[in-house]
């Protein structure tokens, strides 16, 4: 081969190498470039109609996700409404026992062979009842009698004098007190020893 020809061939080898860099195309390379290309060769009705589009879409969404909030809302107040409304059922329940005690302790009490002592008993029955029925349900009684006067349980309605009494000891209940989940509803009504 002589040097001419290993010459050519070189320049041919080279060109070929060479040539599909040469018509290589700039979306090949960088994906982004060829949008922003593209763009740049829309006109700008296209821009703006493309523009408008996207607008839409995410107007769409906006609308979509404000009736999903409203509705939310809307789902939570009748939440609240019927805890508001039913809060009770369970208390409700639970004292209905009760009334049907109350009702056999009337029928009782109207029969001939009603005693005092009977009519009684079922009274302090039903009695008892009321006070279970009211403690499950989280509220206590305050009968503080021989207790020191708490001015945030108690109320004084009177002060004696009394022997054998520490002072401000509770030597008379008048009126008992409670206790609602360790919240005061009512004070206990008392006669405080000077």
């Amino acid at each position: 081969m002589s040097p001419e020809q290993s010459k050519v061939e070189a320049e041919e080898e080279h060109s070929l190498a060479t040539e599909p860099e040469e018509h290589a195309h700039l979306e090949d390379v960088v994906p982004e470039a060829a949008e922003a290309e593209a763009e740049a060769e829309e006109s700008p009705e296209q821009q703006l109609e493309k523009a408008q589009e996207t607008i839409k879409d995410y107007w769409d969404q906006m609308m979509r996700l404000r009736a999903e909030i409203e509705n939310n809302r809307k789902r939570a107040e009748r939440d609240i409404e019927g805890a508001h409304k039913y809060a009770l059922k369970n208390f409700i329940e639970d004292l209905l026992p009760i009334i049907d005690s109350m009702e056999m302790g009337q029928t009782a009490a109207a029969a001939e062979n009603a005693t005092l002592e009977s009519i009684r008993e079922g009274s302090a029955l039903t009695m008892n009842m009321f006070i279970q029925v009211l403690e499950r349900n989280g509220l206590v009684q305050i009968d503080p009698l021989g207790e020191k006067f708490d001015p945030e349980k108690h109320q004084a309605i009177s002060m004696i004098e009394s022997e054998g009494a520490e002072s401000n000891a509770i030597i008379e209940v008048m009126q008992k007190g409670f206790l609602l989940n360790d919240r005061l509803v009512r004070p206990a009504m008392v006669v405080v020893a000077k």
